[in-house]
């Protein structure tokens, strides 16, 4: 649908789009496309997209794989979804916040995620299903916030706790940027396409998730001071003790988070005693 098109079906409904629940619709057809493209489709495939909207994506998505299961939190959203996608037999439309969503509800072990999310669902919505260690998906397809997406996929010396949490689950990349202007109503602020593919990576698996974040949020806890005091104030360490365990792993204590790689993490995690 394009804007015009978008702007009738919702006065048809009474309705209009809803700055509470960040509902930005897309509208360039190209972008659209990128999307497709990019998720790599099977007809085997099994999608759970969240946040359709008013089904542009969710449309294109079901004519390529086995089955989309949409997950909307607006009641009305879903009733227009559900008129729309009456006689589509392969779309399933779920009335949820996504965050109250449980995955095992959802009826398949594997599954793809593909989503233009409101930007304040992004880190909560990414954490969520990376974090599940019993289920999660062969990759994600998200259009987040142009800033955000960057913010994940920073490398050193610019690092940020986000990018660590994510990293350590997975590989991102940015695809493409988007335009403000692919949307109706435009937001603010630029979008990009990205992509996170989960890291299936035994050695991942040895390491204790608890502690490597305990470690991570003290590093970062004050960005602009040197790890040897973070690391001594937020992990209760003597300063003595906290220099020399950088320094075996490499690390100069005089650094900041924002220069360690995903591997000095690692490290110092296994070497904590």
């Amino acid at each position: 649908m394009n804007q015009k098109e978008i702007k009738n079906l919702l006065k048809k409904y009474e309705i209009s789009p809803s700055k509470r629940l960040g509902q930005n619709f897309l509208v360039n057809e190209g972008v659209l496309r990128k999307i497709i493209e990019t998720a790599n489709l099977k007809k085997e495939d099994v999608i759970l997209e969240v946040g359709p909207g008013i089904g542009n994506l969710t449309l294109e998505l079901a004519k390529r794989v086995k089955k989309v299961i949409a997950v909307e939190k607006d009641p009305k959203m879903v009733e227009i979804l559900n008129e729309i996608f009456k006689k589509q037999e392969n779309i399933k439309i779920v009335q949820k916040d996504i965050l109250r969503f449980r995955i095992s509800d959802l009826g398949f072990r594997i599954f793809k995620v593909v989503a233009n999310i409101p930007y304040y669902l992004t880190s909560s919505l990414i954490r969520k299903f990376l974090e599940n260690t019993e289920v999660r998906p062969l990759e994600m397809i998200l259009m987040v916030q142009k800033e955000v997406a960057q913010r994940i996929c920073a490398k050193p010396p610019e690092m940020t706790i986000l990018a660590v949490s994510v990293q350590f689950y997975s590989k991102p990349k940015i695809i493409s940027y988007v335009s403000k202007k692919s949307f109706w109503p435009s937001p603010k602020v630029d979008s990009a396409i990205l992509r996170i593919a989960p890291l299936i990576n035994a050695d991942r698996r040895l390491i204790n998730a608890d502690l490597f974040f305990k470690i991570v949020k003290a590093g970062f806890s004050q960005p602009r001071k040197q790890l040897v005091n973070n690391l001594s104030k937020g992990l209760k360490m003597e300063k003595e003790k906290i220099k020399n365990w950088l320094l075996k792993n490499g690390i100069k204590p005089e650094q900041r988070a924002e220069t360690l790689k995903i591997e000095d993490w690692l490290n110092l995690t296994k070497s904590l005693k």
